[in-house]
């Protein structure tokens, strides 16, 4: 990569650059930097300024477009990796486009002087949140009628070996965990967040659940190129039941296998926890065992779990596993002889369903963290 060419001397005379700086930096060392630096740009330029957060939340805004819109990614990092932190968009007249650059640097340390903020605050709430599913904070630190739920987020990745590795990965979480209060902050919602092990975990004054899970899954997918993971408890009566919250978000992220998906606790399959505690390994191993005794290669169990997963006539299922339709009958005939019963039989279905659902869960998933 080329070296960036440096300044010349001559631009630091150009008048009017030494108070242009000097007006945005007042902006930026305010107690609402981002607030105030729209604001200075739109009274400046006559046009329109507005930042956004990483996962799309308009900040601040202030002015009326002027110009063409002009949006800037703002973004910081080194070789570990780059963190995205939210967007500039300026609709200023075209005499001012040479300020987009220069604006873009200043709404880049508006947006890292509101996270220093937010970062002090998120210490104390990660406090009152640790005790609280600890179960040691005093009920007067949040009313107890208020009700409140938990999500629970998990990067899809475990870290790579190494310690600079499982340093970037807990840099990862924490930024989630602060992405996620930045987003129920901008709703004005008090939420307090942690990270406890590779989870980061959330707890909020809960008023539209399906709505707010929702929304916190696509904020933070939205701040990362990571797959990020979210399971999200169901309401409870206040603070008090924080701990049994956790534990259902965790059950629900448990329970999540799509590596961008998220589950809430109220919408788990029923037979999650059967699934995954171990208990139908007996039922596993006998279908597992019968089925290898084919010496096939795996080519009925594979049909199998297609015919599960299929609705409509067998001709459907046979294109879509680019098979003849006899040789599709033929290996369902082979799997009802050494499994002996009948795929009509609803029994056998069942234990199917159980077999290869409980082979394809993650037993530690949920005890993780």
């Amino acid at each position: 990569m080329a070296e960036p060419v440096p300044p010349t001397p001559d631009l630091l005379a150009l008048p009017g650059v030494a108070a242009l700086l000097s007006f945005l930096r007042e902006a930026v060392a305010g107690p609402q930097p981002e607030r105030e630096l729209v604001a200075r740009l739109a009274r400046l330029t006559g046009g329109r300024a507005e930042i956004r957060a990483s996962w799309g939340d308009v900040v601040a805004a202030a002015g009326a477009a002027a110009g063409p819109e002009v949006t800037r990614r703002l973004s910081y990092g080194d070789a570990s990796g780059e963190r995205h932190v939210g967007s500039l968009t300026l609709a200023v007249p075209p005499a001012w486009a040479a300020l987009v650059p220069v604006a873009a640097e200043y709404a880049l340390l508006a947006r890292l002087q509101a996270a220093a903020a937010g970062a002090a605050r998120r210490r104390v709430g990660e406090r009152v949140l640790d005790a609280l599913l600890s179960g040691t904070v005093p009920e007067a630190h949040w009313p107890d009628t208020e009700p409140v739920a938990v999500a629970v987020a998990a990067l899809a990745r475990p870290p790579a070996p190494g310690s600079a590795a499982r340093t970037a990965h807990a840099h990862a979480l924490d930024v989630l965990a602060a992405v996620g209060e930045g987003y129920f902050l901008e709703r004005g919602l008090t939420a307090h967040s942690t990270v406890r092990g590779d989870r980061a975990v959330w707890l909020w004054p809960a008023h539209d659940l399906a709505r707010e899970a929702r929304d916190l899954h696509a904020a933070l997918l939205a701040s990362t190129a990571q797959d990020v993971r979210l399971g999200v408890s169901a309401v409870h009566p206040g603070p008090r039941h924080a701990r049994t919250a956790e534990g259902e978000a965790r059950h629900a992220l448990a329970a999540t296998r799509q590596a961008r998906g998220m589950t809430t606790y109220h919408a788990m399959d029923p037979l999650y926890a059967l699934l995954a505690d171990g208990s139908l390994a007996l039922l596993r191993g006998q279908v597992r065992s019968r089925l290898a005794a084919l010496e096939d290669g795996g080519r009925t169990e594979a049909t199998l779990r297609a015919y599960l997963a299929h609705t409509g006539p067998l001709p459907d299922l046979a294109a879509r596993l680019h098979v003849h339709v006899n040789t599709l009958r033929y290996r369902l005939r082979r799997a009802e002889e050494v499994l002996g019963g009948s795929l009509r039989d609803p029994s056998l279905l069942a234990r199917l369903y159980l077999a290869f659902e409980a082979e394809e869960s993650d037993p530690t998933a949920a005890a993780d963290g």
